[in-house]
């Protein structure tokens, strides 16, 4: 009989990180969370940094109030990074991707490389925060031009726990460097860019050893080593799609939180002209699949509305948010007018008056707002996924925070015109356990892990209501502004 073994998984995202241990065995699937702490960019004179010393200490408590582990992997939000310098310290708090440093960086790009060639090498959708414009931002600084490492920021804590580098592909698969057919750097498009890849360390893939845990780490955290860290999806999408509970090939899955990533899980890329003008991402994962996906803003929306009101309370929020009327007024909840933090009821009220709409004025209607433009952001991306890849979908997984509101999955799944099932909420959690657990032997290939989510996790299952037809009609709304 194979044993139960524990796995630590370091969960960070854009606003809080935590350490979640996961128990796994052949019929075993649990995860309890060690320990939670925020995280808190701050806005310094040259601009917003993550506090990744703050973070980095969290971890340490983590895997101090986990107690004995197996294995220790971490994943995190994407394309942001650290610098090093030739001794290996670090130069300076990482650049916070919704830093103002890229506005208009990518019009520099477009002029050496045009977008579309661009596209149809890395296969990654124009975001103004992609590592590549990020780089051509720092080009000409002090900070740059002294650094002799990159990492991103999975790989940035890896090494402080290890000593060891890498670059994890999953994670700078979205850094518009890779070409996603090969898996692989894109030389071309960096000599072109004049992007020196001798900065990055070598890539590793989710499965890989990373390191053991470095003994004046298991002092500071109380654990016996050795306590290897294993490599896992380190893009936390890569590892929560990674967990999505499905039963074959045909499903959409919608990975939700402070963004909304919406899309399918491919064999290749898609790197056509009508993708990229679509605004769709290929970005790599478990076991050299494409996650084929478009970004939305998500509950972003509604956690800046949320604190520009003094953070009232959620239930009452979607309560009045049921009862104000449906698809009353949308806004494009990809637009990158609400990319930037600050004012967020007002944007809001500033789109829909542009365009015509009536203005929500409670916090229950500008939610009903911001619900129904996710759903149906979350339709359009649905339908433009199949028509591009030519693969069908018979359902939905969504997976993540916005499991939790049900309102939003209701919706979504009457906007689809597909049943959505809702689960698990730790998603990005769960597939970095699952990684590790994998490589050790305890369970099989991606369809295993499905199966082991699917036996052991709790799902809700929402069937649409009604037609689809006032979601077509709110969709062309939209369209034709």
């Amino acid at each position: 009989m194979t044993a139960v073994r524990s796995y630590a998984a370091v969960d960070l995202g854009a606003s809080s990180g935590r350490v979640m241990v996961g128990r796994v065995g052949p019929d075993t699937l649990e995860l309890t969370e060690a320990h939670r702490f925020a995280n808190r960019p701050v806005r310094l004179p040259e601009g917003l940094r993550w506090d990744v010393l703050s973070l980095y200490a969290g971890v340490l408590d983590g895997l101090r109030a986990a107690g004995r582990v197996d294995s220790v992997g971490i994943d995190s939000w994407a394309v942001d990074y650290g610098l090093l310098d030739a001794d290996g310290a670090l130069l300076g708090n990482p650049v916070h991707y919704r830093d103002a440093r890229t506005e208009g960086v990518a019009e520099k790009v477009w002029a050496s490389m045009p977008a579309a060639e661009l596209y149809a090498a890395t296969g990654l959708q124009y975001a103004p925060f992609n590592t590549l414009y990020q780089l051509t931002a720092a080009a000409s600084t002090a900070q740059l031009a002294q650094a002799r490492r990159l990492l991103l920021i999975p790989d940035l804590l890896t090494y402080w726990l290890t000593g060891e580098q890498g670059t994890e592909l999953t994670n700078a698969s979205t850094t518009q460097l890779i070409d996603p057919r090969t898996g692989d750097w894109s030389h071309a498009v960096a000599d072109r860019l004049g992007i020196d890849l001798t900065l990055f360390a070598p890539l590793r893939r989710p499965g890989d050893p990373a390191g053991l845990l470095r003994d004046r780490v298991l002092e500071e955290t109380g654990l016996t080593g050795p306590v290897p860290v294993t490599t896992v999806g380190s893009h936390d999408t890569a590892s929560a799609v990674a967990a999505v509970p499905a039963v074959d090939e045909r499903f959409a899955y919608i990975c939700t939180g402070t963004w909304s990533l919406a899309g399918l899980e491919l064999t290749a890329p898609v790197l056509t002209e009508e993708s990229r003008a679509a605004n769709f991402t290929n970005e790599l994962g478990l076991d050299g699949t494409v996650r084929y996906l478009r970004n939305i803003m998500g509950l972003w929306l509604l956690q800046e509305c949320m604190r520009a009101w003094d953070q009232p309370d959620l239930a009452d929020l979607l309560r009045d948010a049921a009862a104000a009327p449906a698809l009353r007024s949308v806004v494009d909840a990809g637009d990158a007018v609400f990319l930037a933090p600050g004012r967020m009821p007002e944007r809001i009220a500033e789109a829909c008056r542009a365009s015509g709409q009536p203005v929500p004025g409670t916090p229950g209607e500008v939610t009903r707002c911001i619900l129904d433009s996710l759903a149906l952001a979350h339709r359009r991306a649905v339908e433009d996924a199949q028509r591009l890849a030519g693969h069908a979908v018979d359902a939905v997984h969504i997976v993540g925070g916005g499991t939790r509101n049900t309102l939003l999955c209701q919706l979504t799944a009457d906007a689809c015109g597909l049943p959505v099932v809702a689960g698990p909420t730790e998603a990005a959690a769960l597939g970095n356990v699952l990684v590790q657990a994998r490589a050790h032997g305890l369970v099989g290939d991606r369809a295993d892990i499905r199966r082991l989510l699917a036996r052991t996790q709790p799902l809700t299952r929402y069937e649409p209501r009604g037609d689809t037809g006032r979601w077509r009609e709110a969709q062309a709304r939209l369209t034709t502004r």
